[in-house]
């Protein structure tokens, strides 16, 4: 498999500038992504999953290490990536159309090509119909459906997705783990999704990465070889579920 991330000895600690005191967040962290993957970064509540993400979107610079998309180091943002964050960050001056389309519109994209590009995505994600709607129109999930679509949009190699069903109702989540796979089959991506709930990361999964509590490092990964669709209740599932529980577990 061709490798589109590499991760490598990356670090993070946060310094207050009043107090001077030293917040180590992330350690030593190493692994690689391959082309067309689903990964998914787990660990316990603020371990530094997000901060992981925000450094592989080149939002924000590592203390040490260096991390990699396609063998060019990640310095700053960039189209080959692509971020669904937890708040659903849409436009609330702009329609579904004209949030998905936005980022084609300050590329110059021509607006009857990029209309074509945006109802493509719409469609994709089961928008259809709701294309004028403004944000304030729209459930949350529908509000995050637009956001993904917005993502897709953007052509990148790697999609990084950030809690984006964290703020969801538990029915509307369910519906939503399922639509991610649906739109993955159908628009190959490597995927990197980050939640600190284990159901949901079996799930999705085609490998997970454990990560330890704060300072965070990796602690171990786990190839999910269960065939989809996945059953929550399955056997397997379960003894997955149990395993990776109890490997957190003894790290606290």
């Amino acid at each position: 498999m061709n490798k589109i991330l590499e991760i490598q000895n990356i670090g993070k600690t946060f310094t207050n500038e009043e107090t001077n005191i030293k917040n180590e967040v992330l350690r030593d962290v190493t692994f690689t992504i391959n082309e067309n993957e689903f990964v998914v970064i787990f660990g316990p509540g603020q371990c530094g999953k997000s901060t992981l993400l925000n450094i592989l979107a080149g939002l924000i610079p590592p203390t040490v290490g260096t991390a990699y998309v396609k063998g060019k180091e990640i310095k700053k943002p960039g189209p080959d990536r692509a971020v669904v964050f937890q708040n659903i960050m849409l436009f609330p001056w702009l329609t579904t159309l004209g949030n998905v389309e936005y980022s084609m519109k300050i590329r110059g994209w021509e607006k009857a090509k990029r209309r074509v590009e945006a109802q493509k995505y719409i469609d994709l994600v089961g928008l259809h119909g709701f294309e004028n709607a403004y944000p304030v129109k729209l459930s949350g999930g529908m509000k995050q459906r637009v956001g993904i679509a917005r993502a897709y949009c953007t052509k990148p190699d790697v999609m990084l997705m950030d809690e984006p069903f964290g703020a969801l109702d538990a029915q509307t989540r369910y519906l939503m783990q399922d639509e991610v796979i649906r739109i993955s089959n159908t628009e190959k991506r490597s995927v990197v999704f980050v939640t600190n709930n284990i159901e949901e990361a079996i799930y999705l999964a085609d490998r997970i990465i454990v990560m330890t509590e704060s300072p965070s490092t990796v602690l171990r990964e786990v190839k999910i070889d269960l065939p989809r669709p996945r059953n929550h209740m399955n056997h397997e599932f379960l003894l997955l579920r149990k395993e990776i529980s109890a490997m957190v577990n003894r790290t606290r």
